[in-house]
């Protein structure tokens, strides 16, 4: 019998036009773990004042980074998935599922529990832990394992943030871009979530986001803390980098609503640092993997103009992890430790 892999990413429209993206957004927005909010304020939040407006905004988004392989996303971790799968080779299955839209969890899991796999190890292809991200990809997991006769043993790979493998790979993607670019700033862009998120994530409830420095260091109470862990992977890249203090900085993007997400926001920081002086700006997005409309339509394109509106003279993007054969082999080296 064969050890099943299922690795897991957010998901995307089927195509980019309005009732495409209306379906996947419905999907993903009515999600408890997303706007965690009263079920009937989250729907009328989610009918009445976003679907009728995102929809048709987001999908002239994503047509404009839309390619002749369809949504960037879903290509990059198809690519991802086969790469992998080849490099585990035969005592392994390997399957994607996306937590909104297709293919999806549940088709995974079908295919995987169809070919009598002896054990299941999940992949949430997330660096750092959310519950809005990796804990709802989990409980989808489960609650279809649940209707199982037959449950496999079950091992799921931890957030990644400060695995050697990830580091090294996106490290290795910005070094020639650092040599022959000579930025005069590095921005760390990450995925934002709500203030309250993170106060949810803190078991005691009276440290995350109770201090400035309660980042700092990982511990019991900021264990699941998603900034805590977006912190600790600025700090290690940059590192890796050799990236003096004065010379990089991290902000969150993609927020939504008008309740408080964690700061500095992304849309704000670019053009202050345009208007500070720096022309020349290189940015990561290390909470992705693969390159999505987060990446390449709202940091490619809207933050690009942004800087260049605002004084700067070159902003370059540095892609995401995608199927890089370093990516490989480090999900690969995952898979085959967990358990151990």
């Amino acid at each position: 019998m064969k050890t099943g892999v299922l690795l897991i990413n957010l998901g995307t429209p089927e195509q980019p036009d309005k009732e495409a993206v209306r379906t996947y957004l419905k999907e993903f927005l009515s999600d408890p773990r997303v706007i965690d909010i009263h079920p009937i304020a989250r729907w009328l939040l989610v009918h009445l004042f976003i679907l009728p407006f995102r929809s048709r905004r987001s999908a002239e988004a994503y047509r404009k980074i839309w390619s002749t392989q369809g949504s960037p996303l879903l290509h990059h971790s198809e690519a991802l998935t086969y790469a992998v799968g080849k490099e585990l080779g035969d005592p392994y299955l390997v399957k994607l599922g996306m937590r909104y839209g297709n293919p999806s969890i549940t088709s995974a899991l079908n295919f995987l529990l169809e070919h009598s796999i002896s054990s299941l190890k999940i992949v949430p292809l997330y660096p750092q832990y959310a519950s809005s991200s990796t804990g709802t990809a989990l409980e989808k997991v489960l609650q279809h394992l649940a209707k199982a006769t037959n449950i496999p043993t079950l091992t799921s790979i931890p957030p990644f943030y400060q695995d050697p493998g990830f580091l090294e790979s996106y490290a290795a993607l910005g070094r020639p871009l650092l040599q022959q670019l000579k930025p005069d700033h590095v921005l760390f862009s990450f995925h934002g979530l709500p203030e309250r998120h993170i106060v949810q994530s803190d078991p005691s409830g009276n440290h995350c986001l109770e201090k400035s420095d309660c980042c700092e260091l990982m511990n019991d109470q900021n264990h699941f803390c998603y900034r805590a862990h977006v912190h600790h992977t600025t700090q290690a890249l940059a590192q890796k980098l050799a990236l003096a203090p004065d010379t990089y900085s991290l902000s969150f993007q993609s927020r939504l609503g008008r309740t408080p997400w964690l700061q500095p926001y992304t849309d704000k920081v670019i053009p202050q640092l345009a208007r500070k002086g720096k022309k020349r700006l290189l940015v990561f997005c290390p909470s992705f993997v693969a390159d999505c409309l987060e990446t390449l339509e709202e940091i490619g394109i809207r933050a690009k103009e942004s800087f260049l509106d605002n004084g700067g003279t070159s902003f370059t993007l540095v892609p995401c992890l995608n199927s890089t054969p370093g990516w490989v082999s480090s999900v690969a080296q995952m898979i085959r430790k967990s358990g151990d």
